[in-house]
């Protein structure tokens, strides 16, 4: 499939990186896929869930980002994956996976998406959703607590020992490798106009070209 446009979508945690894919989504319908970067944690079966659960999900390492780029790869190629599926309960993945179609775009998201150059590569649109720290902090809290049944203790108690200093070390520094600084998100009607205008050129020229 000659006419795909992968896109990248990066950002620190509740920087508004779901809402602009929505709104992706919404206007692309039927031509898009998506690859989340949080399905691809390692699933560290040979550890108890105790061991698991005191392993920092904020560093690079704990995602099988090698296992993403081969799978981008297929993607672009025009070949289905069966993507993994990441259980937060117990801290791995579920036995089944999930079939991923090959579309004419493909939504790349994830908050260390731009720290791999290699996958990076691979992207041909690269968007980072800059949004204010506190208003993170509170949107993740927010989430936390209502969809992943986590106190209020220990989501502040993450974000001070992991969430913000990865942020600072990996996720901040690697807004140099966007083509494009998105503020607040799909919230910025200004960028998103322009975003959806330059896939719809895309997809319209490569159309012409087939």
């Amino acid at each position: 499939m000659a006419n795909i446009i992968v896109i990248g979508i990066a950002g620190g945690s509740g920087s508004g990186k779901t809402t602009l894919m929505k709104n992706l989504i919404n206007r692309f319908g039927d031509d898009v896929t998506v690859l989340s970067h949080d399905n691809y944690y390692r699933p560290y079966d040979e550890l108890t869930i105790e061991e698991r659960h005191a392993i920092n999900y904020d560093h690079p390492d704990a995602f099988d980002t090698e296992m993403m780029f081969e799978h981008l790869k297929e993607l672009k190629a025009g070949n289905p994956i069966e993507g993994p599926i990441y259980d937060y309960a117990t801290y791995s993945r579920l036995e089944e996976t999930v079939r991923i179609e090959p579309k004419k775009v493909i939504l790349v998201e994830g908050i260390l998406i731009f720290e791999n150059k290699p996958l990076c590569s691979q992207m041909d649109i690269k968007l980072f959703v800059d949004t204010d720290a506190d208003v993170r902090l509170i949107r993740r809290i927010r989430r936390d607590v209502a969809k992943r049944g986590r106190s209020l203790e220990s989501v502040l108690k993450q974000y001070l020992e992991t969430v913000k200093p990865m942020h600072e070390r990996f996720v901040e520094p690697s807004k140099k490798n966007a083509d494009l600084v998105v503020l607040e998100g799909g919230k910025n009607l200004v960028a998103l106009e322009m975003i959806i205008d330059r896939i719809q050129r895309h997809i319209d020229d490569e159309g012409e070209s087939n």
